[in-house]
């Protein structure tokens, strides 16, 4: 069973968290987002639930240090557990104890043992295809199969962990720092209950399996890229860091934003023929700070819902030879891209490979990332009639080479 909309989700509900109630709050009570936090003076992380710009302990429900035990729960467990952190924070019940986000650590919300990457915006796929294959941007498999390679997960790091700059080969006999350090907006899949070895999830049941989402930045090193991934592709040039976000946003939250997905000119096999609405609606944008600028400016903005391949049809192509997936993994959606050029997600795409640089308000321009710059990417849900849902932040500063 995947999340229903019921009363969890009445715009009307308010929290005795003050915070929670302003408007544009990114953790309001329909939302209450969980992650892995330490707070003053402790070393040990606990599961914390997001209300307005506090941390409600949720020890008492969830007495782990990372959120693999919550995922593996079944979808009717999870939606429970819901109703409890609603009661709990709801206008009327009575006040506890909370800690500031601002006063405490945040730690990776999941150990995660596998990590997958797709590449699943057309839009991307298209735009990137161009800048080396002009006449031939789009591969012929693009239009039939989910494109994805398994990452690194022990490169995984939370948001506000720096990024160094990684060396690499950079070509026949080069080896040194990349010089073309790139970003990538893209949106996180933690799984939930997942399959055993040889049993498919069916793409109908997918839905089930996805237990929260949360904003992913895959840094990329476009030179070191360049020159290692023919034929098997991506490989240290990818596998350097990748940031994720603090809090996740759970199934159960997004039940409101579901919606139809991008329609295909091309047929699909039937395992992933989706029945229903199987996009979710969510905007993620990406922003930059310069050591020169006061404050960060957005560079783009794109719809997750206008991705090519959804969450049910990656689980389902994922699990479909029979590939175990277990709670906490993560998958990635790839770089998420739309169709005009505000809504680019990646500097590669921004500035066409180099030729088009990016003019900054400090007379300052990107190609690529510096030194000293900070990338950060947002994320929300909107829909008439229901209460804005945001993702918080994800943050990574670039760090000089070694």
């Amino acid at each position: 069973m995947s999340a229903q909309i019921d009363d969890t989700h009445d715009r009307n509900r308010r929290s005795w968290v003050e915070s929670a109630n302003r408007p544009g709050c990114d953790f309001p009570i329909q939302n209450l987002p969980l992650g892995a936090f330490v707070p003053p003076r402790e070393t040990r992380a606990r599961i914390g639930i997001a209300i307005g710009d506090s941390i409600l302990d949720g020890s008492a429900w969830l007495p782990d240090e990372t959120l693999n035990g919550y995922f593996a729960l079944p979808a009717t467990q999870r939606a429970d557990l819901r109703r409890d952190f609603v009661k709990a924070l709801e206008a009327g019940a009575p006040a506890r104890d909370l800690f500031a986000q601002a006063d405490c650590a945040m730690r990776l919300p999941a150990a995660v043992g596998d990590y997958t990457d797709f590449y699943a915006s057309i839009h991307h796929a298209t735009n990137v295809g161009k800048l080396f294959r002009p006449d031939n941007p789009l591969l012929p498999n693009y239009k039939h199969v989910p494109i994805a390679y398994h990452g690194r997960a022990s490169s995984l790091v939370v948001s506000g962990t720096a990024v160094r700059r990684p060396h690499g080969q950079l070509g026949e006999g080069k080896f040194g720092p990349t010089c073309e350090l790139d970003y990538e907006m893209e949106v996180g899949l933690f799984v939930g209950p997942g399959n055993a070895l040889g049993d498919p999830i069916p793409v109908r049941d997918a839905r089930a399996h996805l237990a929260g989402v949360c904003l992913v930045n895959d840094w990329s090193a476009r030179d070191v890229q360049r020159w290692e991934y023919q034929p098997l592709g991506p490989f240290l040039a990818k596998n350097f860091a990748t940031s994720v976000s603090p809090w996740v946003v759970t199934a159960e939250a997004l039940a409101p934003f579901w919606t139809n997905a991008a329609p295909h000119d091309v047929p699909v096999l039937p395992y992933l023929q989706e029945p229903g609405a199987g996009a979710l609606d969510i905007a993620v944008e990406v922003w930059l700070k310069t050591g020169t600028m006061p404050a960060p400016i957005r560079l783009s903005r794109a719809a997750f819902r206008d991705m090519y391949w959804t969450p049910g049809q990656m689980i389902a192509h994922h699990t479909s030879n029979g590939c175990a997936l277990v709670p906490g993994d993560m998958i990635a959606s790839g770089t998420m891209s739309g169709p005009e050029k505000e809504n680019r997600g990646c500097l590669l795409e921004l500035t066409a490979k180099g030729a088009d640089p990016v003019r900054l308000p400090t007379g300052e321009t990107r190609t690529f990332l510096e030194d000293g710059d900070e990338v950060i990417l947002t994320g929300y849900c909107e829909r008439a009639g229901f209460a804005r849902i945001g993702f918080g932040q994800c943050r990574g500063t670039i760090s000089a080479a070694r």
